[in-house]
């Protein structure tokens, strides 16, 4: 029986007897092709049979995925394809182990995340004091806030909304986060957020109370608020948010979290500590904090592309 023999009786099992999908099936189709097609110039275009393909010639074959240049979610699938191959050939007695189980699958690819350019970052907080001084009212103060801490403090969306007034240490300059695994950790507030918050509470106080609070030091009490007083939800936050980054960067489809990737991005471009950043953005594992590394690598090299005259 040849290669693609095997193959056929494989596709009809995965449509007949696995009830898989049709999408999946034409997908397993195309891989499997592939796969095949790959064998034959890998082993001299001969006739071969399975059993005498082994974990190199698997390991081969991503080897020219790669080279091809395909994503490495794409490696993933075909390598997905091969092995559901290899298990039914196993399971038929057409081999007697498979090649492809012990054949690790290609690592994730980390991709960049959004984040806004020095510029758009200077136009986003013209636009926002712009607006304060025009209009003054309680949704512009607010937002402006909002926007100020995100990216002043590298916080999580999940983070802001559930900041309180007792977190926040106006005179101190600092806020008290709890992020992910409920792990506390003091993050520094610069002055241009400090005045927003110090614009935007009294407002707010007007929208839900206060306590009132000695030392600067403020109650147990949601910081951003909605029109009727209550906490602001996360998609509230999300709207405020992308609303206004859609201002200064138009198309790009940024979310709130880029205001985060941003303030890493940002950083770490001016020389700051990559451990420092991991701490303020409440990293668990130094390797997370890393991406950013990379985000700020490809800025150099495309200056380095665009500006050096020798660089191509």
């Amino acid at each position: 029986m040849d290669g693609r023999e095997a193959v056929r009786d494989f596709l009809r099992y995965a449509e007949k007897e696995r009830l898989l999908s049709p999408h999946t099936v034409s997908g397993y189709r195309r891989d499997l092709r592939l796969f095949v097609e790959f064998l034959d110039g890998y082993l001299g275009s001969r006739l071969w049979e399975w059993p005498e393909i082994d974990r190199q010639a698997v390991r081969a074959f991503l080897g020219e995925l790669d080279r091809r240049g395909l994503a490495r979610s794409t490696m993933s699938r075909k390598l997905s394809a091969v092995r559901a191959l290899f298990r039914f050939l196993h399971r038929t007695g057409r081999v007697e182990s498979s090649p492809a189980r012990l054949v690790r699958s290609p690592g994730r690819e980390r991709t960049l995340p959004g984040y806004l350019s020095a510029d758009q970052t200077a136009d986003l907080f013209d636009l926002l004091r712009e607006r304060a001084a025009r209009d003054g009212g309680f949704l512009v103060l607010r937002n402006r806030a909002l926007i100020e801490l995100l990216y002043s403090c590298g916080l999580r969306l999940a983070e802001i909304q559930q900041l309180d007034l007792q977190d926040v240490d106006l005179s101190g300059r600092q806020v008290r986060v709890v992020g992910k695994g409920r792990k506390e950790r003091i993050v520094p507030v610069g002055r241009p957020a400090i005045d927003a918050l110090r614009t935007y509470l009294p407002a707010r106080s007007e929208r839900a109370g206060t306590d009132g609070g000695a030392g600067g030091k403020l109650p147990r009490l949601p910081v951003f608020v909605s029109i009727r007083g209550g906490r602001l939800s996360r998609r509230q936050i999300q709207r405020a948010v992308t609303g206004t980054l859609d201002a200064v960067a138009a198309g790009e489809r940024l979310s709130t979290h880029a205001l985060r990737h941003s303030f890493a991005t940002h950083m770490l471009d001016r020389g700051a500590d990559l451990v420092a950043v991991k701490e303020l953005l409440g990293h668990a594992s130094l390797s997370t904090t890393r991406i950013y590394t990379h985000t700020s690598r490809e800025r150099l090299k495309r200056v380095y592309r665009q500006a050096h005259p020798r660089a191509e």
